[in-house]
């Protein structure tokens, strides 16, 4: 088991997220690409939501789950992250409280827990809307779809209340600086002074649990999908749209395996905060992009309501 490190025994009351440095052209250029990816994240997710919202053709569980996922990128990062490392960059206060930063993290670990699962509810509904036609009605109804949403929740707040509980438990007694630019696992767990062996076991069994669950599903719904298809053109169409699908949720789970999932001391071995830009603002600004606004359905949706706004101006 690992050391409990001396440190000056005196509480900490805030933690100084150290970011991606300390020269103002740095924080400037971190202000600036964040603000614009959250901008531009914000908006996507919102049109994407708006559209489906206005359009009655839309109203279906593939639409349901699109919509939960863009509201869920919403509350993540606009209620989370983003706003405030923004403001962090330009005002040049780094300071968080305690219990800020205890929030920040559970909100955090919820959102991202709950979208893993909600991934997966993606596509086993693809895989049963393809496979199985005549059975999706009834398989997919609107009440599962709600409790398949509802779980994804439930599953994730389970595991945020355990990470939070034993993150915030450990002590952390003068060394208050975290080299991040938001509060999580990791760079928390390496900066306590207490012993971290059972919270990194803890860090290392659920998300690697959650990790490989719902991997597993996403990866049997699309490969069946694909292979239960007979003509090669639907094939091809169904592997273009699944590639596509692959890509987004390969650089999802990718990133948080390597950031979570594996032992701390190989998580040391690369740069944390770059890694975990990926799953926090690129994958969000890509969700409705890949999933729906390339999606024809969509794109007439879209035009539909563009049309409708300008005649009625």
């Amino acid at each position: 088991m690992a050391p409990v490190r001396e440190w000056n025994r005196t509480a900490v009351m805030e933690f100084i997220l150290l970011g991606f440095g300390n020269g103002p052209g740095c924080q400037m250029i971190s202000s600036v690409l964040f603000l614009v990816i959250y901008t531009a994240t914000v908006l996507g997710n919102t049109v994407l939501a708006l559209i489906i919202r206005v359009n009655s053709c839309l109203h279906t569980p593939m639409y349901f789950f699109l919509t939960n996922l863009s509201l869920l990128d919403l509350c993540f990062y606009s209620s989370v992250i983003a706003p405030r490392a923004i403001a962090s960059f330009l005002s040049g206060r780094k300071a968080i409280s305690y219990n800020g930063c205890a929030t920040q993290f559970f909100l955090f670990c919820l959102f991202l827990a709950t979208e893993a699962f909600l991934l997966a509810a993606m596509a086993f509904d693809r895989y049963t809307a393809i496979c199985k036609p005549l059975l999706y009605p009834i398989t997919m109804s609107k009440w599962v779809c709600i409790q398949m949403v509802a779980g994804s929740y439930i599953c994730g707040c389970v595991n945020t209340m355990v990470q939070t509980g034993f993150t915030f438990t450990l002590h952390y007694c003068g060394h208050n600086e975290i080299d991040h630019f938001f509060c999580d696992g990791p760079p928390l767990i390496s900066i306590s002074c207490s012993d971290t062996y059972v919270n990194n076991l803890v860090m290392f069994t659920l998300c690697g649990l959650i990790i490989a669950s719902t991997v597993m599903i996403v990866l049997i719904s699309y490969i069946s999908t694909v292979l239960q298809i007979r003509s090669a053109e639907g094939r091809h169409r169904a592997f273009s749209t699944c590639t596509s699908h692959m890509l987004v949720v390969t650089l999802f789970y990718g990133t948080i395996a390597f950031m979570y999932a594996q032992p701390t001391w190989l998580s040391s071995l690369y740069p944390r905060k770059a890694v975990s830009v990926f799953y926090t603002f690129v994958i969000p600004i890509l969700n409705p992009f890949i999933y729906s606004l390339r999606n024809k359905d969509v794109k007439e949706a879209l035009r539909r309501t563009v049309v409708h706004e300008s005649l009625t101006k």
